[in-house]
């Protein structure tokens, strides 16, 4: 491994060694996953068993109504998958212009006209089907045991729920699941979900088929319809998730593998292809020179991901240009070492989340996402099950260009897993979660890696900022007064923000360490959530 383990950061954690190992954003979660390893399951098993239990554990990230993504190693190559649901078969710009008149530019943000067709169970099912080792019925069991006995409510999901309350306690059904006492549960009390657990016996009895066939189908297309919604029954039994290519892209030496379109992972690789062209590594690591470069060449990632990426199909630019050598090359040559700019899109045609890793000692890895998207999504949760429905379709735009709502079209898409190789091997399983925070973690945390040779765990302790706008910023407290003082000299308009939970996302890490049965891995978690790497 070439990196140095002394951490220059203070953190609450310390890297994990072993060759089976699990890392999530919620302890038991971790420990779901790790409960199948044992039971002799590969990495598969271990983090279909810990998504499923993190909708329970940490409901104000993600839920049984959630999409999915994973990128996974099998031994011998890489696979991708995309559980991202489409719009409903009635989704029109018309269908948003009558209900909620003519002057919106995006589908609501909350309520039912937000959702779209949730794919994270047949995510679950199709990663068990094709790679996984034990009955799927067992996966679920530890998510099962969480909702039915409850658990004691941590501090950083507490936080959040706390949060969200005001705006989404009127919604329909929220109040019944999320506030048992009429408000949001409070540090170290009991939460139950039982409503939730019958609907994960009916995934586990039924192998998934009931949330898209059966009686929970039949439940979200009434309580859909009794809220003035457009998802039907027949849009849940037509939802299949899709098997990808993962895209790529070579960063000193390693390749950054992520999913395509309509994801926001191209963001990443083409801030990297820009990041390529500076010499980072003769940089102090937490200097302005290096922070600096980084967020231009976010900046110029971002630009051409808003304007260009959507779904594949209604692209007008290709994913293989906007990541043209030579378009990233000229992109590169727009920024200005010593002052921030405001960039918009180039031309390349002419040239709320919970992340999730686990590997195993046969040499399974995988890197996986589910999300409802704005913390707890919709903030609509069918009564009967529990299933707490994403708000996806905020995704969509109403006016026109590659991103406008269409019947069965899928929305821009933010969570984004992420994978690195070298010379066709694996590396790393990781991801880091938080909105448009992903791409932005994925670069941060490789350049300390690759370029200036932090572990892990020091890449994800140490501080980070964030692009919002224009020439805004957000910068964690702990950053240098010097380096901040220096990027604000340069231009940038850099706000500190004290809550590292709600504005720099959170990562966990799983490097390779040599031979699984020998060496093992090194796992790090994210001190900005309640999660915990583990492993034996």
């Amino acid at each position: 491994m070439p990196f140095d383990f002394h951490n220059p950061y203070t953190s609450t954690r310390i890297p994990v060694f072993a060759r089976n190992v699990v890392a999530t954003s919620h302890p038991l979660a971790a420990q779901a996953g790790l409960r199948m390893l044992w039971k002799g399951g590969n990495a598969v098993d271990a983090a279909v068993a810990a998504a499923a239990a993190m909708t329970i554990c940490e409901p104000v990230s993600n839920g049984l109504g959630s999409d999915a993504f994973a990128i996974l190693w099998d031994g011998q190559s890489l696979h991708g998958l995309n559980a991202a649901g489409p719009a409903p078969a009635a989704w029109s710009v018309d269908y948003f212009r009558r209900r909620h008149g003519a002057g919106g530019k995006t589908p609501p943000k909350r309520g039912i006209d937000s959702v779209t067709v949730p794919g994270a169970v047949a995510g679950w099912v199709a990663l068990s089907e094709r790679f996984g080792r034990l009955p799927f019925a067992d996966l679920m069991e530890p998510a099962i045991e969480i909702a039915e006995r409850g658990y004691l409510l941590p501090v950083v999901v507490q936080q959040k729920w706390a949060a969200a309350t005001p705006e989404l306690g009127p919604l329909p059904g929220f109040a019944q699941a999320f506030l048992p006492w009429g408000r949001a549960p409070r540090v170290g009390e009991l939460f139950r979900f039982p409503a939730a657990a019958r609907a994960l016996r009916q995934i586990a009895d039924t192998h998934g088929a009931a949330f898209y066939e059966g009686e929970i189908a039949q439940a979200l297309a009434r309580f859909a319809k009794a809220e003035g919604g457009a998802l039907r029954a027949e849009d849940l039994a037509a939802y299949r998730p899709e098997w990808v290519t993962p895209l790529s892209k070579v960063y000193r030496g390693y390749t950054l593998h992520e999913i395509p379109p309509s994801g926001q992972g191209i963001a990443a690789l083409i801030a990297l292809g820009i990041l390529a062209h500076f010499d980072l590594a003769s940089l102090p690591v937490d200097g302005p020179d290096a922070q600096h470069l980084q967020i231009e060449a976010m900046k110029l990632a971002f630009a051409d991901t808003y304007r260009y990426v959507a779904e594949a199909s209604s692209m007008e630019v290709s994913a293989g240009q906007l990541l043209d050598d030579a378009y990233l090359a000229s992109r590169a040559r727009l920024i200005d070492p010593r002052r921030a700019q405001d960039f918009g899109a180039g031309n390349p045609a002419r040239g709320g989340t919970i992340y999730l890793t686990a590997a195993d000692e046969d040499g399974m890895m995988v890197s996986f996402i589910q999300s409802n998207f704005m913390g707890f999504g919709s903030g609509c949760v069918e009564p009967a099950f529990g299933i707490s429905l994403q708000n996806r379709g905020h995704g969509f735009s109403l006016l026109p260009g590659p991103n406008q709502v269409a019947p069965g079209k899928r929305p821009f898409h933010t969570i984004i897993p992420a994978f690195l190789t070298r010379d066709g091997q694996p590396v790393m399983s990781f991801g880091v979660m938080g909105a448009n925070m992903q791409p932005q973690g994925h670069v941060q945390t490789l350049v300390r890696m690759l370029d200036h040779g932090q572990s892990p765990q020091a890449a994800c302790d140490a501080p980070r900022w964030r692009f919002n706008q224009g020439l805004a910023i957000n910068v964690e407290q702990q950053m240098s007064p010097a380096t901040l003082q220096a990027l604000l000299d340069r231009g940038h308009v850099a706000e500190v923000i004290h809550d590292s939970y709600q504005d720099f996302g959170a990562g966990q890490f799983i490097w390779r360490a040599g031979d699984p049965k020998h060496e093992g891995y090194v796992a790090a978690s994210d001190p900005r959530r309640d999660g915990a790497a583990v492993g034996f």
